[in-house]
């Protein structure tokens, strides 16, 4: 690795005295420009040493000397952050808060397979009241007539058919809720 150069050691010890001297201060003054916002402060008081360490030989490699040339720097890079903002508004949106999910239909079709498989295990007069009165979306009245059965057969019907469906889907693995 080679050895540093002079100038380049002067410019180090010149950032690392600039950080001792006026590290702190000047982090205080960016945050209070930046209405406290401390993570924007420490980017600002980077760029501005960043800014210090490149102009380095014209402000005299004397950290002691820099302080208003670097609050002035701080401050005007505040006032670009500020202007950046009212351009292109930040977005208040946390990430967490977002739901990314897709719409995805896999769910309610194994679902439905479940149950179209379940509903083969009914007998067929409880497969008619069932698809009857949930798929075709008929009361027990309607469904009495267009099986022509009186109304308590459907209405015993379907509470049979529902407690055999809810087993036929138990051991099917499925925990739902029959009603």
């Amino acid at each position: 690795m080679p050895l540093l150069t002079t100038a380049d050691e002067r410019r180090d010890r010149f950032i690392r005295d600039l950080y001792e001297q006026h590290g702190r201060s000047t982090l205080r003054y960016a945050a209070r420009l930046l209405g406290g916002d401390w993570h924007r402060a420490e980017d600002v008081l980077q760029e501005a040493a960043l800014r210090a360490w490149k102009h380095a030989a014209a402000l005299g490699l004397n950290a002691s000397q820099v302080r208003p040339w670097l609050w002035t720097t701080v401050r005007n890079l505040t006032i670009d952050h500020h202007r950046a903002e009212k351009r292109r508004p930040a977005d208040c949106t946390e990430l967490d808060t977002l739901d990314l999910s897709v719409p995805d239909e896999t769910d309610r079709l194994l679902r439905g397979r479940l149950v179209l498989d379940a509903l083969s295990d009914l007998t067929e007069q409880q497969r008619q009241v069932i698809c009857l009165l949930y798929y075709g979306q008929f009361n027990a009245a309607q469904a009495a007539e267009h099986l022509g059965i009186p109304l308590g057969t459907v209405k015993s019907r379907s509470y049979y058919a529902l407690r055999a469906l809810k087993r036929a889907l138990e051991i099917r693995g499925a925990l739902v809720d029959v009603s």
